[in-house]
């Protein structure tokens, strides 16, 4: 997760932009002007200035594997030989991708378009340093083909859109094939109390030992977000104050701890020398774990002789529910070259660019249509994965995520090892996030 902005840093942020839209520069002047259309206020400084061949505009994103830096640039090769009048600059990131593009963006040194993962698009927002986007889109451009969590997550209070998502995934329940047979189960759970029953069987121990559980958990608020919603619970109020220490919210991870302390059929990598779910999944420590699409080729490369299949979460409560996990392309308000940046951001998020950015598997697109055309909505291993994500819960929510996230990890932590009562941990996580929340106002 990226890290939380601290109070002397968005202080700081909000006095530039401040500055910025008394005039310092002609760009931040233009950017901040409310009245500014989209066309008016890319069109200015892009045709005041004589042709001088290719409108050159400057893409940040984080490191990733060679793999999928080739893929990347491949896309952007095939949108510079579409689109000759624009040169885009790439850069990546490598260390505290977050801390760079904030700091950029006080200086007034930002790239035009970046990354901007879920998790922290609301406090951007906030600080008004985003484009919206909303009148840049064309009917070519067919909004309503996306996911609409995905987009969703980049939506500000004003019900503008600042970003549209690059990739998705969701959370699916790996299974191991074989052992599944070895214990007779002829198919994957649907429900959650299918799931504790399962496991049951799946776990094996040597004495009091356990050397395979029947699932693996993730046991932080990342992952248990819908578990906190599935029976009516939230995780914060309308003004942004953690609100998940409630009888509702308690229930949904009562059922994620008891599984651990008192059936003892689930546990976490840590428990058994792995690193995350999909290593434990790997070296079948674990019959079962909830994990993402990056799982598949992890498990793929790393554990070639395991048999797995993936299945939607089992539903709890009855109610559908998973995770997603999804990054956007945005914009920079103070960009001078927003024609320019929106027919790159179109490109990468549009159904050709995502078709070649998502050809390989790496990532899920955003787009039904895209998915469709590839056949991840069929795909034995990616199907579930697609399928939820048109219920899935985005990863985001609100400015104050972070602080909530922190406070609810480090007490969860505690009720999951059995150091505190889920009770006790709830109440701390969310008094000591309100008072961090209220301090910082």
């Amino acid at each position: 997760m990226k890290q939380k902005m601290s109070i002397t840093l968005a202080s700081m942020l909000a006095l530039s932009l401040v500055v910025s839209a008394c005039g310092n520069g002609s760009n931040g002047a233009e950017s901040a002007s409310p009245s500014s259309s989209p066309s008016s206020s890319a069109s200015a400084p892009e045709s005041s200035a004589p042709a001088q061949g290719p409108v050159e505009v400057t893409l940040a994103g984080w490191g990733s594997s060679p793999e999928e830096q080739q893929l990347l640039q491949q896309v952007l090769d095939e949108f510079q030989a579409k689109n000759p009048d624009v040169k885009v600059k790439y850069e990546v990131i490598a260390d505290q991708y977050m801390d760079v593009i904030k700091t950029r963006l006080i200086g007034n040194e930002a790239p035009d378009v970046f990354y901007l993962d879920a998790f922290e698009a609301p406090a951007l927002i906030d600080k008004d340093v985003l484009e919206p986007l909303d009148g840049y889109v064309t009917p070519e451009f067919d909004l309503n083909d996306f996911e609409a969590p995905t987009v969703n997550a980049f939506k500000g209070a004003d019900g503008k859109i600042y970003g549209f998502p690059k990739d998705t995934s969701t959370l699916a329940l790996f299974y191991n094939k074989k052992m599944f047979a070895d214990a007779g189960i002829t198919a994957p759970p649907a429900t959650w109390d299918e799931l504790q029953e399962v496991s049951e069987k799946l776990t094996k121990k040597n004495g009091s030992k356990v050397e395979v559980y029947g699932l693996g958990q993730a046991p932080e608020l990342a992952r248990q977000m819908f578990m906190i919603q599935a029976f009516g619970g939230k995780l914060v109020d309308d003004q942004g104050q953690a609100a998940f220490a409630t009888p509702e919210g308690e229930q949904g991870l009562a059922l994620v701890v008891d599984q651990h302390l008192k059936a003892q059929t689930a546990g976490q990598p840590s428990d058994v020398g792995s690193g995350w779910g999909g290593e434990m999944f790997g070296q079948q420590k674990a019959a079962m774990v909830l994990e993402g699409n990056w799982a598949i080729p992890f498990i793929q490369s790393n554990f070639p002789d395991v048999d797995f299949g993936t299945a939607e979460v089992p539903t709890v409560n009855g109610k559908k529910g998973t995770m997603a996990f999804t990054v956007a392309y945005v914009m920079n308000k103070n960009s001078a070259k927003k024609e320019a940046a929106w027919k790159l951001i179109s490109y990468l998020t549009g159904k050709e660019g995502m078709k070649t950015w998502t050809s390989k598997g790496f990532a899920l697109p955003t787009r039904k249509s895209v998915s469709a055309e590839l056949g991840y909505d069929k795909d034995a291993l990616r199907g579930a994965l697609v399928a939820g994500s048109s219920y899935a819960t985005p990863w985001q929510a609100g400015p104050t995520l972070p602080t909530v996230m922190n406070n609810f990890n480090n007490q969860f932590i505690a009720a999951y090892t059995g150091g505190s009562s889920l009770n006790e941990a709830l109440a701390t996580a969310q008094d000591t996030a309100n008072k961090e929340i209220k301090a910082g106002q």
